[in-house]
């Protein structure tokens, strides 16, 4: 890579006045609407992961992609920063404004523009929702699977950015595997489809990049997923455990037997009190822990692995094992567990969700890791995830409003998902990097491979213009981070100051 690239890149661009940018957008864009007052950008000011904000100069929400396009145009031709946001259920800070660039607002796309359920495939705009996928296939037999827990809010658009999962994506794939095709638009402004309503297009896999881009890349416009055929049954089995490592033992033995379910999920104790207490889902409250197993598909078949399955839990120590009777204690169980952050929020006044991914065979070393650095900060962690793929969401309860508790808890976060890195893990399994992990992307990749992720961005993105400062650590901030590493001091702070871009 060039010194004049990593100037730009790493440079900040040049600010530009808020009245000199909402003049020369209402001129080329009369219809628009633009918020400016700080009552009306107030609400914009964060994503889910609140901790971090920052008021952005404007906010745009363009009705039509031809003002998107003007838009863009406008805003490359100015200089100025653009983040694009979705539904603001993002939990990495991804989303989080700049203050001297516009927050771009696709919540009016909205519209399911087609389903073809020859082709099981749905073409949509990015600001429909994900559960309204499932609800309009559903007449055809067919469904959307990715169902991240906030899917009655969360956008499409987003989770294509963040190549959101859910609690089915063990067996049906995160976003990138239900995404066929989608349409970008550049920061200049000029169209792209990338991806191909054919099996396979030539050339590179571009699709892929840019699901999990977060925005970086380019602006997406429309959607193509796949649909699948609804399973003949699915039935769900939950087992009880006295033993937080034993669960995760459990996990692994399923696996090895053969059987992918369609959802295998895992909650400790602190998180089991506080979803029976906020949902009745019937969950034994004095488990240590509770695994629930979904297997779907021709009933025959369901029921021979539910056999399987409960021999496995068994062997591994389970307590207890329950089968949901019928359909409805089958949505209970599920909504136990999607509801479970939520119901955690009603235990302490703040908390804040990682989001790291491991290998299975290292959950229960992991679990108990996350124990004893909870032990260390005197902190409380509830644990909730998706077991069968290995990604763990744990919970940090604190009180921001205790002096250096957030920084306390956001260091505590820090090593949980260092300690992701040290067992061959990920930082992220579907919330993304955003402002929240980006010291921990100096962890778990080599200067030179943040080399390469920058000079892809460069590809779409040469003047650093969409989302900057987030995902990709520039090289001073990894040489920063580092020596305090080294130095044994704390991690420099991620918090973003009101004041800061």
């Amino acid at each position: 890579m060039n010194t004049q690239y990593d100037a730009r890149l790493d440079g900040e661009p040049p600010r530009i006045a808020q009245a000199e940018v909402l003049a020369d957008l209402r001129q080329a864009l009369p219809g628009m609407t633009l918020l400016h007052r700080e009552e009306d950008l107030r609400p914009f000011e964060c994503d889910g992961l609140s901790a971090y904000r920052a008021l952005p100069m404007l906010v745009a929400l363009p009705e039509t992609l031809e003002q998107v396009e003007t838009l863009l145009k406008r805003c490359h031709a100015l200089g100025v920063p653009v983040v694009t946001r979705g539904a603001g259920t993002g939990l990495s800070g991804g989303a989080m404004p700049l203050e001297h660039g516009v927050l771009l607002v696709l919540s009016r796309f909205n519209r399911i523009l087609e389903i073809d359920p020859d082709a099981r495939t749905a073409r949509v705009q990015p600001g429909v929702r994900n559960l309204a996928i499932s609800e309009a296939a559903a007449p055809h037999g067919l469904y959307y699977a990715p169902d991240p827990s906030s899917q009655i809010a969360c956008s499409i658009g987003g989770n294509v950015a963040e190549n959101a999962g859910g609690v089915h994506c063990l067996k049906y794939g995160l976003t990138v595997h239900n995404v066929i095709k989608v349409e970008v638009l550049t920061i200049e402004g000029e169209h792209m489809t990338l991806g191909s309503d054919a099996l396979d297009a030539p050339g590179f896999d571009l699709l892929a990049l840019f699901n999990g881009s977060e925005g970086m890349l380019g602006v997406v416009t429309e959607i193509t997923v796949k649909l699948l055929p609804k399973p003949e049954t699915a039935k769900v089995l939950m087992a009880s455990f006295d033993d937080i490592e034993k669960a995760g033992d459990a996990v692994g033995a399923i696996i090895a037997a053969g059987i992918i379910p369609g959802g295998l999920e895992m909650m400790d104790n602190l998180a089991i009190r506080a979803a029976e207490d906020f949902i009745g889902a019937g969950y034994p409250v004095e488990a240590e822990a509770i695994l629930l197993c979904e297997l779907d598909g021709v009933e025959a078949d369901v029921d021979d692995d539910c056999a399987t399955v409960r021999r496995v839990l068994e062997e591994a120590g389970a307590t207890d094992i329950q089968q949901a009777r019928d359909e409805a204690e089958r949505a209970l169980f599920w909504a136990g567990r999607k509801n479970a952050f939520p119901a955690v929020g009603r235990m302490s006044p703040d908390y804040y969700c990682m989001d790291g991914t491991i290998p299975r065979r290292e959950l229960a070393r992991v679990l108990k890791g996350i124990g004893d650095l909870g032990e260390e900060y005197g902190l409380r962690v509830a644990n909730v995830f998706h077991a069968g793929d290995g990604n763990m969401h744990p919970l940090i309860l604190f009180d921001a409003n205790q002096p250096a508790e957030f920084e306390r808890a956001e260091e505590l976060g820090s090593r949980i998902l260092e300690l992701c890195v040290e067992v061959g893990g990920t930082i992220t399994g579907e919330h993304g990097v955003g402002r929240e992990k980006i010291h921990q992307m100096c962890v778990q990749f080599s200067p030179g491979e943040l080399v390469t992720f920058r000079a892809a961005k460069a590809a779409f993105d040469p003047d650093g213009l969409l989302n900057p400062g987030k995902n990709i650590p520039t090289p001073a901030r990894c040489s920063e981070f580092r020596l305090t590493k080294s130095a044994g001091d704390a991690p420099a702070p991620t918090r973003a100051p009101e004041s800061q871009g």
